[in-house]
């Protein structure tokens, strides 16, 4: 499960970093692109806080914090998991995380202290109906509703199944014989 786990963060890595060069490369002084009818518009811009731009005069404390993180998750599927399906969920979360990590450390110039390149603007072209995201923040959500969604439907990271446990009135007892 760890290759597993390697190649979807890896992935999500790549594809994040290939659409954020293609993103700086073609929409850099230009009006955002409407795709759609409106529902989307490609734009760029450079986030320096975490979700929705909040905590941007922290950017080092949120880079710090995300490779920590980055590195539990990492040593988690390495070491713990055993099912393909957490492996997938926590590969997408890491990508995600690492994904935005590396504009963070690289972009700007200044270690920890870079924006993230954001390009996807839903309904509107400014961000003003939804924030505008990249591919690292979709595999960031997309991993963490998939971890819920394992959790709650009883899968663990071990590759076992929790099932549901019986109530102790919906047991039967049986009567002692005489």
């Amino acid at each position: 499960m760890a290759l597993l786990f390697a190649l979807v963060g890896l992935g999500a890595i790549g594809l994040d970093l290939l659409t954020k060069t293609i993103t700086v490369a073609t929409l850099s002084d230009r009006e955002p692109v409407k795709l759609l009818g409106g529902a989307v518009y490609l734009t760029l811009i450079r986030n320096g806080g975490a979700a929705w731009g909040m905590g941007s005069d922290y950017t080092w404390v949120i880079s710090t914090v995300a490779v920590i993180v980055s590195v539990a998750i990492a040593w988690y599927a390495f070491a713990k998991v055993r099912s393909a399906a957490w492996a997938v969920a926590l590969g997408l979360v890491f990508g995600g995380a690492l994904g935005n990590i590396v504009d963070r450390i690289f972009r700007d110039g200044k270690p920890f202290h870079g924006r993230v390149v954001d390009m996807v603007s839903l309904f509107d072209p400014s961000g003003q109906v939804y924030p505008v995201f990249n591919l690292a923040d979709s595999a960031l959500v997309v991993g963490v509703c998939f971890v819920v969604f394992l959790e709650l439907t009883g899968r663990r990271a071990d590759g076992t199944r929790v099932r549901g446990k019986a109530k102790e009135e919906d047991v039967e007892k049986e009567e002692p014989t005489s």
